[in-house]
């Protein structure tokens, strides 16, 4: 194994500080859990937490368990289960910075970090409300335009950390993420990605033919552990469904810090957490 190889999914959280700037990928893409319940349970506080566009579970878990100082979303949504509790209850009392934005727009600047380049033009939020609310965005003359033609600049998102859950990895620390193209683009933007995987294989991902083109290269790798079922309660590609009982016991004991708190004990930080048992 190289250096890259974590035993646990808890000491690829300790790779993470307070106050880190960390990017998630929307729910459909492979969202690390088990990682994200490692990271409640080591206490990190301060995050400024990135959605790519956005996020639900994973984003609401950490908000509720006071992680989360700032976040650049376009939506905080548990779908077709209903809104996101604690991210909603942070909105009431003012304990969480929200930075505004499309899907889009997040999507440019995080390209714009992949490439390396300051900014990234946008034309579509003109005149919308959410333009308005960012101060960091800037309208600009179009300099290859004789006429009135403004458009926006979105400076460059560079995150500390990417989080991810994939299929596998090799034992290089070279991870297979599939068609999910939009993973590449956020390993590129990032100064590091940290994965877990549903199992780690001997070989070479990117010397076979049927998995190379699907392959992040480890060059963008900071850390990979394996975990089994690693995106539970979520769905995770073809793998698995979403466990939709948990999912709508979580939106009910959410609703309450109480009840939040109950369910952290239970799934997460208490001596008879389910899931940590796996992890």
């Amino acid at each position: 194994m190289t250096g890259l190889v974590h035993d646990s999914v808890d000491s690829l959280a300790a790779l993470i500080p307070d106050g880190a700037k960390v990017a998630i990928p929307a729910d459909y893409t492979g969202i690390a859990m088990g990682l994200t319940r490692a990271m409640i349970r080591r206490g990190v506080r301060d995050l400024y937490l990135v959605c790519l566009p956005t996020c639900g579970l994973q984003g609401d878990m950490l908000i509720g368990a006071g992680a989360v100082k700032t976040i650049e979303t376009s939506a905080v949504t548990l779908g077709e289960f209903g809104g996101a509790p604690r991210f909603q209850a942070a909105v009431g009392d003012g304990s969480l910075t929200i930075k505004d934005a499309t899907c889009p727009a997040i999507h440019a600047g995080i390209q714009a970090g992949q490439k390396g380049i300051p900014y990234m033009p946008l034309r579509g939020m003109i005149g919308s409300d959410v333009l308005a609310s960012r101060d960091d965005w800037k309208v600009m003359q179009n300099p290859f335009s004789d006429g009135e033609d403004p458009i926006v600049l979105l400076p460059a998102i560079k995150p500390d950390f990417a989080l991810i859950h994939a299929k596998k990895a090799d034992r290089h620390g070279n991870i297979y993420i599939g068609l999910r193209r939009e993973v590449m683009a956020l390993a590129g933007a990032s100064r590091q990605t940290l994965v877990t995987v549903e199992e780690i294989v001997d070989g070479n991902l990117l010397r076979d033919d049927a998995t190379a083109t699907g392959t992040l290269p480890a060059l963008y790798v900071g850390g990979v552990a394996e975990a089994k079922q690693g995106a539970w309660p979520l769905a995770f590609w073809e793998e698995y469904a979403t466990d939709e009982a948990h999912m709508t016991s979580y939106v009910a004991a959410a609703r309450s810090p109480e009840g939040f708190k109950a369910y952290l004990d239970e799934f997460v930080t208490g001596g008879g957490a389910r899931a940590a048992a796996a992890e």
